[in-house]
């Protein structure tokens, strides 16, 4: 590893140490992006002003760019020693100083730092910053870490006619010839990871929220090339709404001032809650088609960034060991608000069978880990920003709530603001209001589920003479038992057993285990009260298979098809079975976003868990059966919309139906009501690429139709995705050699490499991945590096060679063996589940 990304990769206990030496008040920060639109110019330039007190006479400042060009404290020029990472700063007095830092930044294709990208749709060049959890250093020298807050003040030079953004409003604009000097408002105390800026001719929709005597600004921007399908009155409706709930839920009134949302390209996350400047992906910009489910889930994501204006940027944790302080709450908050406050009551539904599916995945790895981690350094928080920091953080705090009830949990996040707004926090912070207001052992309950890792699995035995719920893994749990009989053909609820469980075995007794007894299906997580992987027992599974489609309750059903999914997962329940539920039950399935999972996870199945001797028919059948669900789906119907994207997936498997995919790309047997954007349009030819059925020219005249960044981002994808041994060896090593490639066009790369499922192809490269792993890691940016890591993992029939690498490479970065590790452990199941299948 080279000294500059060792020195790059911060430690807690060094940060720890700065944090107790130096204060910093505040920061001014002058960039100059005039030159941003000039693509030779690699750089832009920044002038750092850090005021600190200091009781040591040397530190560090962090910065990551092209150069630093000078050094000043208190007026005295200082020699610049640098490594490429860290500043060295010297001569420092006790008290007030004044660091001056004149350094050179580097424009990222990465999405990390200050990201530069142009429209192929106009020309047009846009910026935008990310920098979670830390890349500020990558456009302004600054104290990295999260407890060193300061009061931030920007000043950006941009061409004229360039909207210019940051968090605080805009206080001047000074003209010049073909530029500006825009100046910003100081901010209120804010860590560097998010503060932000945006730049270029972004298309501007505006609104306000008003309550009582305040009075918020509302804009939603993205690039102008997009503006025809930027729903703005949909975004600002959830806006206006989340501001009512959060006003009403947390008494602390917005404290930020505006409130801008940006939808920015080449985004690596769903969004980042940089206060006033909130920036989101492009996908939630639908430029075609867009069912329900993703119009909830963009709300959720919405309100999820929005709890984070109090939840994170005003009480924030000290150190990313407690970021689930933030994490965890914006997402059980994004789903809780969604239901209370949007027309998306049913969001609790979709977090149930999605967000938690992603939790249990994560917390099955060997790689899990308790909700309040252990986080030594960058690189290890830079990979919790996963399904426990999230979703199971989320769920057993959906448990706390339930614990300590709603208006407790909510008086004790008032009592959490008002004592540390604007300042630094650990779990203590919390625990104590919300011990004092509830009255509850809160400490007792994060001893269970916020410091421990893995999860129960919950069952009902009602085969022997003794009727009881049985868990592994042994928790406290208050659960709600669902106990359903058929009646005219379909499944109905007939009562409901309320306990709390938390032994190995807890017996039911009198009508409620009679109840259990004769019941058709028992659901022993009725109403998703805890965090458990719940079983069906065999007569559950069989009226399952019977009439699921027939349970009226969008999230009993979600429930079951989350329970069916996870013994597939773990090898109890055979795929074949599971599939033919699917088939059954999938085109009768009335939510949307439950349908969407449910044949995601199909295809996962179809890919992953069906032995080789069944795998050819198996893919055909799955073909056949979106291609029929296609059809039969209503007219115009998310349904339908559901099925279509499936059918292009299934279809890069099997070139069974290559001929009617073709037609439809032709214009030939469209369904009626199907709506043929041009997403849905890559897919498809996605698929005939894959199959083989497709050539470049055909690529190329998609491109001519849709010659946008969604489009030249799916026309590589489709070129890389030919089954032609050259096309996948040019395409593995582009994705590992080219530099110049986005972050999105080496995801489009890797697709292809893997397109199919064609091992045949590429399976020569196996050792050669293994091979390139430490040097990727020490010379790639984190983001690009986990990709290649994560995604270019062989798929092998043996674990061999990763067992390998792991024995000979014990010193290796840990962040590098955690993915590694969990990529075999993916692997190792896959293989676990088709052999239990055989």
């Amino acid at each position: 590893m080279t000294t500059a990304n060792a020195s790059a990769n911060l430690t807690r206990d060094e940060t720890a140490a700065r944090a107790a030496a130096f204060t910093v008040s505040a920061e001014h920060v002058a960039l100059d992006v005039t030159r941003a639109r000039d693509g030779g110019t690699a750089g832009f330039g920044v002038v750092a002003v850090l005021e600190i007190e200091a009781t040591a006479p040397e530190t560090w400042v962090d910065f990551i760019g092209e150069s630093v060009d000078s050094v000043s404290v208190n007026g005295a020029a200082r020699d610049v020693e640098w490594d490429g990472a860290r500043i060295r700063v010297t001569g420092l007095e006790d008290g007030r100083n004044l660091i001056r830092i004149s350094a050179t930044g580097a424009y990222s294709r990465s999405g990390e730092g200050l990201h530069r990208f142009v429209d192929p749709a106009d020309g047009e060049t846009y910026l935008y910053t990310q920098y979670e959890p830390a890349d500020a250093r990558r456009v302004t020298p600054c104290f990295e870490q999260p407890d060193m807050k300061a009061r931030w003040s920007f000043e950006v030079s941009a061409p004229t006619g360039w909207i210019v953004l940051n968090n605080a409003p805009v206080v001047g604009v000074a003209e010049r010839e073909n530029a500006q000097t825009v100046r910003f408002a100081e901010t209120l105390p804010i860590p560097s990871y998010i503060t932000a800026v945006a730049a270029g001719p972004y298309h501007r929709e505006t609104g306000e929220w008003t309550r009582g005597d305040q009075r918020v600004q509302l804009g939603v921007l993205c690039r102008a090339s997009l503006s025809e399908h930027l729903d703005a009155e949909n975004i600002l409706e959830v806006t206006r709404q989340g501001l009512d709930f959060y006003d009403d839920a947390f008494a602390y009134p917005y404290p930020w001032g505006k409130y801008d949302q940006i939808f920015v390209p080449e985004y690596n996350l769903g969004a980042m809650e940089n206060p006033g400047l909130v920036t989101f992906t492009e996908d939630y910009v639908f430029r075609g088609a867009a069912t329900r489910a993703q119009h909830e889930g963009r709300a959720n994501t919405i309100l999820h960034e929005m709890a984070h204006m109090w939840f994170g940027d005003l009480a924030t944790m000290r150190w990313w060991d407690d970021l689930w302080l933030k994490e965890s709450f914006a997402d059980y908050m994004g789903s809780h608000a969604s239901a209370a406050a949007t027309q998306y009551t049913d969001a609790w539904v979709s977090f149930a069978n999605r967000r938690k599916a992603w939790a249990y995945q994560a917390d099955q790895l060997p790689t899990t880990h308790p909700v309040v981690a252990d986080i030594p350094d960058l690189e290890a928080a830079k990979l919790n920003f996963d399904g426990i920091t999230y979703a199971k953080g989320a769920s057993v705090l959906k448990q706390l709530v339930a614990f300590v009830g709603e208006e407790a949990f909510f008086e004790a996040s008032r009592r959490y603001f008002a004592s540390h707004a604007f300042g630094s926090t650990t779990l203590e912070d919390l625990l104590a209001p919300l011990a004092d207001a509830s009255g509850r052992d809160v400490r007792a309950w994060a001893a269970s589920w916020l410091s421990t890792s893995g999860m129960s699995t919950v069952a009902i035995d009602r085969d022997g003479d003794d009727v009881a719920i049985t868990q592994t893994d042994p928790r406290p749990h208050r659960i709600a038992v669902g106990v359903y009989r058929i009646t005219d053909g379909r499944l109905h609820r007939t009562s409901r057993i309320d306990l709390d469980i938390a032994d190995e075995r807890t017996s039911l007794a009198g009508p409620a285990a009679e109840a259990v007894r004769r019941a058709d299906l028992v659901l022993v997580n009725e109403g998703d009260l805890t965090y458990a992987k719940a079983r069906l027992d065999a007569r559950s599974i069989e009226a399952a298979s019977e009439v699921l489609s027939t349970l009226r309750d969008d999230l009993a059903r979600g429930l079951v098809w989350s329970s069916l999914w996870n013994a597939v997962r773990d090898g109890e329940l055979a795929v074949a079975r599971y599939l033919d539920i699917v088939r059954r039950h999938a085109g009768g399935e009335a939510h949307v976003g439950l349908l969407s999972q449910t044949l995601d996870n199909a295809a996962f199945a179809v890919g992953h868990y069906v032995p080789d001797v069944s795998s050819g028919n198996e893919k055909r059948a799955w073909l056949e059966a979106t291609w029929h669900g296609m059809h039969a789906a209503d007219a115009g119907s998310d349904a339908q919309l559901a099925w279509a994207r499936a059918v292009a997936g299934a279809a890069a498997h099997d070139d069974h139906l290559a001929d009617d995919i073709r037609g439809l790309l032709e214009g030939h047997g469209v369904p009626e009501g199907l709506p043929l954007d041009p997403d849905l349009r890559w897919s498809l030819l996605a698929a005939l690429a894959a199959a083989g059925r497709a050539t470049d020219e055909d690529a190329d005249a998609e491109l001519a139709r849709d010659d946008t960044m969604s489009g030249r981002t799916a026309w590589v994808r489709v070129r890389a995705s030919t089954p032609d041994a050259g096309v996948r060896e040019r395409a593995w090593r582009a994705a590992w050699e080219d530099e110049t490639l986005t972050n999105d066009h080496l995801s489009a790369t890797i697709s292809g490499v893997r397109a199919g499922g064609r091992r045949d192809l590429i399976e020569r490269f196996d050792t050669d991945y293994f091979a390139r792993l430490r040097d990727v890691w020490a010379t790639r940016s984190i983001e690009i590096a986990r990709r290649l890591v994560r995604d270019l993992f062989p798929q092998r029939d043996d674990l061999a060679l990763a067992d390998a690498w792991l024995e000979e490479n014990a010193d290796a970065p840990g962040s590098l063996r955690r993915l590694v590790i969990e990529q075999r452990d993916h692997l190792r199941r896959d293989l676990d589940v088709r052999a239990a299948n055989a």
